[in-house]
């Protein structure tokens, strides 16, 4: 059989598990509900794996509601621009409610003020001492208003302060999710480009060393084409999880490219960097994969890793391009290795690789 005709043969498998499912849990064979237990099926979002495990585990079914509820929240196009759209009319009911409140209070010490200034000139110009008991007696007054405003403020603040704090969290959780690659659950391009930048910045700054490793999937092209994307899609997975598993420094892990992944390390030199760059490659290098439908091995995934520390007049496009480099000649010297940009190897001279050489 084809790559081409086992892809399609594997989709079919997936589709059939999912119909499964659908009629083991009473969800009805809506177009809908065939995308939600499908993703199940392939693993591609864990989060929406373990909602679907919860729900299943208190009622023993997942109803069309229940569908339509995960569907919505990790599945619709538009749940971003929906999220936004409800977060951001709330952001702004909450802004009116503090100014109102801030004008009630601004409104209540006007008038406290006045009241004052009044009982002062009056004050100064009297010595009936009948007077004076009505003055005080009115300034009393005034300061029991002002106390049962202020009262009154303090508890819509912090009313207020909690939902402004819900909605901060919401804004986070969306935020989040729009810097994450939904496949390997660490950073996406977008959020590697920003943290780079960012965290170059501050090297820079605080005079403090910087290392990038980038890291590249052997023959992954070769890999996909034999196995089928699904098994393609594993393959990713397995290299994200590994990272996340032997890198625990505060570091920005990515997943930048198709087969490309990146690890930021602020405060770290290369000989350090070259440390962890190890530990994933080796880890990912132990690991036998194993085809999910028939339990058949499909041997092991090596990676190529290059390794790059910052120096004088870099940028985190010159940065990076280094450490490109350094997985390129990696990928030349015969792959499954680390090559650091302070080794002899390493020309630091870019060559045009054709991609079918070095996957």
């Amino acid at each position: 059989m084809t790559s081409t005709g086992e892809d399609l043969q594997r989709t079919f498998q997936v589709g059939q598990r999912a119909l499964e499912l659908m009629k083991t849990y009473g969800s009805s064979a809506s177009p809908r509900s065939y995308e939600v237990w499908y993703t199940y099926v392939t693993g591609q979002k864990p989060v929406i794996n373990e909602a679907i495990k919860k729900i299943a585990g208190e009622s023993g079914q997942v109803r069309d509601d229940d569908v339509q509820a995960l569907f919505e929240e990790h599945l619709s196009p538009q749940r971003f621009a929906e999220e936004a759209e409800k977060t951001g009319a709330s952001v702004i009911g909450e802004i009116d409610d503090v100014m109102e409140m801030l004008e009630m209070a601004l409104g209540s010490t006007a008038k406290y003020g006045e009241s004052l200034e009044a009982f002062s000139n009056d004050l100064a110009i009297t010595i009936d001492k009948r007077r004076i008991r009505e003055l005080v007696a009115a300034l009393v007054t005034a300061t029991k208003d002002v106390a049962a405003t202020n009262k009154t403020l303090e508890a819509r603040l912090r009313e207020t302060r909690g939902e402004i704090e819900v909605l901060r969290e919401t804004l986070e959780a969306v935020r989040i999710e729009s810097l994450t690659d939904p496949l390997t659950g660490i950073a996406n391009r977008k959020h590697f480009e920003e943290m780079l930048v960012k965290t170059l910045d501050q090297a820079i700054v605080e005079r403090a060393p910087l290392a990038l490793i980038v890291i590249d999937i052997d023959h992954f092209k070769r890999f996909n084409d034999t196995y089928g994307h699904l098994t393609g899609d594993q393959v990713l997975r397995l290299v994200g999880m590994t990272m996340r598993e032997q890198v625990k420094t505060k570091a920005t892990l990515a997943r930048f490219g198709g087969e490309e992944f990146g690890i930021i390390l602020p405060d770290t030199t290369v000989d350090t960097a070259r440390a962890a760059a190890e530990r994933v490659r080796t880890s990912v290098m132990s690991r036998e994969l194993v085809k999910r439908s028939t339990g058949e091995s499909l041997g092991k995934v090596t990676i190529s890793v290059g390794c790059a520390g910052m120096r004088k007049g870099d940028t985190a496009v010159s940065l990076l391009e280094r450490a490109d480099q350094c997985m390129f000649t990696a990928k030349r010297a015969g792959r499954n290795r680390t090559v650091c940009d302070t080794d002899a190897e390493f020309t630091g001279v870019p060559e045009e690789i054709p991609q079918a050489e070095v996957a």
